[in-house]
């Protein structure tokens, strides 16, 4: 059994997740970026290449294959994607819809896209879930892939923040979600949300073209059962904490 200040167990789960503030648009633009998301995450990795959206019908549910991406299709399930409440549509809450790539456990990806909130009540969001173990996860759980993956949703969405991590990093990160970024094995800031400082070896920083900055922690895998990568996390948040790219909620 593990205490509160104790990271969770493995196997773990690791996601990539981009996020920004309110942003009122339509679901034709939407789609737009969705369909712009897919055709390069399509170029990053075979795992990515592959998108359904399970719909259901009088005659049962089936498989919708999104790829190559179509705008009409991808705005159709935006509008389906609407909050609701009986007749009732709330316009101000935007649109979410979830898709999947397919595959068999240690194959799988599902992507979540939550966009056109303009009430503010909570961000929008690009979260991509992805194989923490096996020969795939070995694969794409790379800065190289990984940065890839991130620099799309900076191209399709333009995000505020982006974090890659495990979840069981994300509880030693910020275990009492109470701040407004987290800091992952990667992570990207938006220019907007300030200027990175000078960050300690072996911390990599990269532009991400004139939108913002890109931050990898460690060119091996980030693990929490490794303490100096812990400690380097920490340190880095500290630093990006005093830079105020990092506030308390």
């Amino acid at each position: 059994m593990t205490t509160e200040s104790e990271p969770r167990a493995y196997p773990d789960n690791f996601f990539v997740g981009a996020y920004w503030g309110a942003r009122k648009e339509s679901p034709e633009a939407c789609a737009s970026r969705a369909a712009h998301l897919l055709e390069l995450l399509a170029d990053c990795d075979p795992l990515l290449d592959h998108w359904y959206k399970s719909i259901r019908s009088r005659k049962g549910t089936k498989k919708l294959s999104l790829m190559p991406p179509d705008v009409s299709v991808l705005t159709d399930l935006f509008q389906r994607g609407t909050n609701r409440e009986g007749g009732r549509v709330f316009e101000e809450l935007g649109f979410m819809i979830w898709i999947n790539n397919g595959g068999a456990p240690s194959d799988y990806a599902s992507l979540r896209l939550r966009c056109g909130d303009f009430a503010g009540t909570s961000p929008n969001s690009c979260f991509l879930s992805l194989p923490f173990d096996g020969p795939t996860a070995e694969r794409v759980l790379t800065p190289s892939v990984l940065e890839v993956v991130m620099r799309g949703m900076v191209a399709a969405w333009e995000p505020d923040w982006i974090a890659a991590m495990s979840d069981a990093h994300q509880d030693v990160d910020d275990p009492d979600n109470k701040t407004n970024a987290w800091v992952g094995w990667l992570t990207y800031f938006s220019k907007q949300r300030g200027t990175v400082p000078p960050l300690p070896a072996p911390v990599r920083i990269e532009p991400v073209e004139d939108k913002g900055t890109l931050i990898v922690l460690t060119p091996e895998r980030f693990t929490v059962a490794n303490p100096e990568h812990v400690a380097l996390g920490r340190r880095v948040r500290e630093l990006l904490t005093r830079a105020g790219l990092i506030n308390t909620r």
